[in-house]
This record gives structure tokens, sequence and C-alpha cells, in this order.
């Protein structure tokens, strides 16, 4: 599933956990913005914090940035 872009604060590596659900950006998607939704098998970025997002690999496979985790 795939969203447009909605500003908002890049969460911490804190705040993210394996089964989370997620919005993230794909490499590929990086230009035009726009945000895959999935679940959150691997956490990939091992800094507590990075300036585009911690980087996760999805359920589905996918691997992005994390740009805001769903309620």
């Amino acid at each position: 599933m795939t969203i447009e872009n909605v500003n908002s604060r890049i969460p911490d590596r804190r705040e993210i956990q394996k089964g989370l659900r997620v919005l993230i950006v794909l490499k590929q998607d990086q230009r035009s913005g726009r945000l895959t939704e999935g679940i959150v098998q691997d956490i990939l970025t091992k800094s507590a914090s990075h300036p585009h997002g911690i980087k996760v690999q999805l359920e589905s496979g996918d691997v992005g940035r994390v740009k805001e985790i769903k309620k």
C-alpha cells in the first residue's frame, strides 16, 4: 500500500520496534516522497537517530526509512 508523503517529525530508533506498523519511503520513491505502509520485520540502522529516518525492512521485504509510525 502506498500513500503520499505527510510532513511530520521523523521517529528515533527507540520509538521503532519489530511488529510496529509504519510508513517508510523506499529508495526509488525518495524524489516523489511517496510512502509505503507495512510492519517492521528488522531494524537496520544501528545509530539512535538518522536525519532521513531509521532504515527498516518490512515483512513484505521492502527496505526504506521510517517517516511515520501508524497509530
